[in-house]
């Protein structure tokens, strides 16, 4: 066998085993996590076991507890999301292509983004009242500065060579825009709206917890009043299991849009 041929074996072994480590290494958490839960050690009080929640899950899932909670979450999440994405999507295109776009609005988003935007829900909740437009606007603004960002640092890292050639060949400032400065920013974009989507799910449980009387960080708090840390569990792994799918969904995406990057 020639080195070669041994290379690209053990290339073949380890494409194959990462392919099934991940559900070996989640099984295997499990099944301490059970094993640790059950022990006269641990009182299940404090860390129920797996088995309980998936019982608690499918008991709050057949009673229409569960869907009910998290419609109402997913209807918040998924406005803030896109608005927060095309809004900073679009001023970190414009922050980056335009000198005096970026003069003017850089100081305010540097500013403004250190602040933890849980800070500024009461104030929100002030102007905007309890209902569900302050839900939302809070998620957008945590949506918001990640994309812009991330955006913005995509168009600054593409190559003035790529921007030129279009120019020699006489694309206006609009063709420069859409078929160079966008396609070259996407990578950082989708980086960006990955980093968006943890912060809008932490956003998301926290306004729901302060103002909110249905949705997952309610059923949360509500549990958590209660001590049934059991059905508080299940509201921590479908927040989790949101997380897992909304990158899956990003990642899918972008395999579509940029298949250079892969």
């Amino acid at each position: 066998m020639t080195r070669r041929e041994v290379v690209n074996r053990f290339a073949f072994m380890e494409d194959k085993a990462a392919s099934w480590v991940p559900w070996v290494s989640i099984c295997t958490l499990l099944l301490v996590w059970e094993a640790v839960s059950r022990s006269p050690w641990v009182s299940a009080l404090y860390l129920p076991p797996p088995s309980a929640i998936v019982a608690a899950g499918v008991d709050m899932a057949v009673s229409g507890e569960l869907w009910t909670n998290l419609m109402a979450s997913m209807g918040r999440i998924a406005a803030g999301y896109a608005l927060g994405s095309i809004v900073g999507v679009l001023i970190g295109l414009a922050l980056g292509f335009s000198a005096i776009a970026e003069a003017a609005g850089n100081p305010i988003l540097y500013s403004l983004y250190p602040v933890p935007k849980i800070a500024l829900l009461p104030l929100i909740i002030l102007w905007l009242g309890i209902g569900e437009v302050s839900k939302i606007t809070i998620i957008t603004l945590g949506v918001f500065f990640p994309v812009a960002i991330n955006t913005y640092a995509g168009v600054k890292n593409i190559d003035p060579l790529f921007v030129k050639v279009a120019v020699s060949f006489r694309a206006n400032r609009l063709g420069v825009l859409r078929k160079v400065v966008l396609p070259g920013a996407l990578p950082m974009i989708f980086a960006g709206l990955k980093l968006a989507a943890g912060t809008s799910l932490l956003l998301l449980v926290a306004a729901e917890m302060i103002a909110a009387k249905e949705g997952i960080g309610a059923l949360i708090l509500h549990y958590g009043d209660l001590m049934l840390t059991t059905k508080l569990m299940v509201g921590v792994v479908v927040l989790s299991l949101l997380g897992v799918l909304f990158n899956q969904a990003i990642h899918a995406i972008e395999q579509r849009v940029i298949p250079w990057k892969q």
